[in-house]
């Protein structure tokens, strides 16, 4: 039931283009005991989804390691953990004021602190803002969060005893982690390393994840028998093998499970939530959503600002980390199974920080409009990038412009260099900029999918650009924008995908560069060397390759200095015929000229090289039509455009 249902509301959700969470809470709010009540054995489902809050945990330990704490403990450790912090003493304190004990108050404020890893952290890459200054800061506050759950895990079961021993059960609690936490990973670490060689030794795949689910749900079980959490153990297990050699291995292999059962854990969050409630208490609920989005907005504004933000840099971090996550969900779960708040205000709650999560991708879409409408310091800081990326290009003309300044498009820069050819690129990563602008390369720090961006970047005076990143989205922006600015401008893409090959060209690329093909070749060549072909065979398989390929490559202009091959004589050559005053073809159509045998590549007109015309292009007086055929076949053209025979 829980499968079925779940395969159909992703379906759904993935139609629309959200988030499969959704689907899976939906799945949960339909078939759940508030209104189909299709599932009857809600405890077992239960079960099923502590094994997904379980893996979460273990693959958010795989994340912690020490390294990776250390470089942004500034922004973990300080703003993220005060986030939480001031997050849950206002909440408390708001709490108190309508009523309820300073113990609720504190588990509900844990619950509304947390915002959504998996929602923010996806839109983060997808929007190319993750090394952006804002995106720093929300990755940083995102690891606080996850990491302080695991106190919050032991501590809210503690806050529902009675308050003589309340002190008793979180110091227990606490020390019980201390001591679990301490001999786990002073005399796991040495030891998990070994023990991974050991079953590694093994070559087999099965083994391997056999190993990896006996680690997480062993030390799940240690933990629980200790009077702790599940996820503690699963946590600490990921802590563990951070620090391995077979971190990647594990998180590949583990995936799957986490994936599946998350899903179910959402389903069950589906179940939990009464949709009468939301209807009764429309009010309320909506009065707590805008509360959750501006409480939590104000406190990150207020943090990052005392961190050094910028008043834009605040803005963004408020934006996307108002809204409700996942956390919230497990603790809320936590707080029902220790009766320590009233089960209407959980629900309430819990309907206020699902929709609100619900919000978020919408929130960070307006994100920058939002930003704009409210700090003068962004117009300032966007007129000085802007200005400072005119500069370093309104001396340059007939350059390229490369969006994006990674590894590709360093070593595409390179090449540029060696032709004396000039070139601007536009890159997001404040670092790499940083370092290759003290190397002397003109590289400038901005968004190539911005429109603004692009012209300081003189693409109206550029002679190509070069999308060096596999990002099809955005490059279809740049196509859209190119087209707007130079429809004349030739624009080549990368991409990962040849399934994209079809949409970058309908979006107006010259020509697409899957990253498979080129490997393919290079490996292709490669092993005919190592096999003794001879060199010349291997160029040419590899040219012939790419000739059927790239419309681009097809054919060249012969000279005088090139060597004759084997099919010389047969081989297509590209050849440029001048329409001159008189010349049969003038007024006419490609299709009405009816060429035979040959391709017209491409016309130069007034300077401008038009790619691939279509049958309907007439030929005017003064064009270059370059064509592209046999030697026979070609000069049969140029009779036929210049006398018409």
């Amino acid at each position: 039931m829980l499968l079925a249902a779940s395969v159909f509301g992703v379906i759904l959700v993935r139609r629309i283009n959200m988030p499969p969470m959704f689907g899976y809470l939906l799945v949960g709010l339909l078939i759940g005991p508030h209104a189909l009540s299709l599932l009857k054995n809600v405890k077992a489902a239960n079960t099923l989804a502590e094994f997904g809050v379980v893996f979460l945990m273990f693959s958010i330990g795989l994340e912690f390691s020490v390294a990776r704490l250390f470089t942004m403990r500034k922004i973990v450790f300080g703003f993220g953990m005060a986030q939480v912090l001031v997050t849950m003493a206002v909440v408390t304190g708001l709490a108190m004021f309508a009523g309820l004990a300073w113990q609720p108050g504190l588990a509900l404020g844990g619950a509304v602190a947390m915002s959504s890893t998996a929602v923010l952290s996806k839109l983060l890459v997808e929007r190319r803002e993750l090394q952006a200054p804002h995106g720093r800061e929300v990755m940083g506050v995102l690891l606080a969060q996850d990491l302080i759950v695991v106190p919050l895990l032991i501590v809210i079961p503690a806050l529902g005893q009675p308050a003589a021993d309340m002190a008793m059960e979180v110091g227990m609690a606490l020390l019980k982690a201390t001591v679990v936490l301490g001999v786990v990973l002073f005399l796991g670490q040495k030891w998990m390393r070994r023990w991974f060689h050991i079953v590694a030794r093994g070559k087999s795949s099965e083994l391997f994840v056999l190993n990896v689910l006996l680690v997480t749900l062993g030390l799940a079980y240690v933990t629980e028998e200790a009077g702790l959490s599940l996820a503690l153990g699963a946590f600490v297990a990921g802590m563990l093998i951070s620090e391995t050699e077979y971190r990647h291995q594990v998180e590949e292999d583990i995936k799957p499970f986490r994936d599946v059962l998350m899903g179910l854990f959402f389903v069950t969050i589906g179940m939990m939530l009464n949709p009468t409630v939301i209807w009764k208490q429309f009010w309320l609920v909506l009065l707590l959503i805008v509360g959750v989005l501006l409480v939590k907005a104000i406190i990150v504004y207020g943090l990052s600002r005392v961190f050094g933000g910028s008043q834009s840099t605040g803005l963004r971090s408020a934006l996307w980390l108002a809204a409700g996550g996942e956390f919230g969900f497990v603790l809320l779960t936590e707080i029902a199974t220790a009766k320590l708040a009233p089960r209407p205000i959980v629900q309430v709650v819990l309907a206020a920080l699902l929709i609100s999560m619900m919000l978020a991708p919408i929130i960070v879409h307006w994100c920058d409009r939002i930003v704009i409408r409210f700090s003068a310091g962004e117009w300032l800081a966007r007129s000085m990038q802007l200005t400072q990326l005119a500069a370093a290009s309104i001396a340059t003309q007939k350059h390229a412009v490369l969006c994006g300044f990674g590894r590709s498009g360093q070593s595409l820069a390179r090449i540029l260099g060696q032709e004396n050819i000039s070139y601007v690129a536009l890159d997001l990563d404040p670092e790499r900029v940083r370092e290759a602008a003290k190397g002397g390369e003109s590289v400038m720090f901005g968004d190539a999918g911005r429109r603004e961006n692009l012209i300081a970047a003189g693409v109206k005076r550029a002679s190509v650009v070069v999308i060096t990143f596999a990002d099809t989205p955005t490059a279809e922006k740049v196509l859209h924008y190119c087209r707007d600015l130079r429809p004349d401008l030739p624009v080549l893409v990368r991409t990962e995908d040849e399934r994209d090959l079809p949409r970058l060209v309908a979006a107006g690329a010259a020509e697409v560069v899957p990253d498979a093909q080129e490997a393919s070749l290079m490996l292709g060549s490669h092993a005919l060397l190592l096999m003794g072909v001879p060199l010349n065979r291997v160029m040419r398989r590899a040219r012939d390759a790419r000739n059927a390929r790239y419309r681009l490559l097809r054919g060249f202009f012969k000279g005088l200095s090139d060597q004759p091959e084997e099919t010389d004589a047969e081989s297509a050559r590209m050849y440029s015929v001048l329409i001159e005053s008189g010349a049969f073809a003038i007024g006419q159509s490609l299709a009405d000229l009816a060429l035979c045998d040959i391709e017209v590549s491409a016309i130069r007109r007034h300077g401008i090289r038009g790619l691939e015309p279509g049958p309907e292009t007439r030929l005017q007086e003064g064009d270059v039509v370059v064509l592209l055929g046999t030697p026979n076949a070609a000069a049969a053209a140029e009779a036929k455009l210049l006398q018409g025979v």
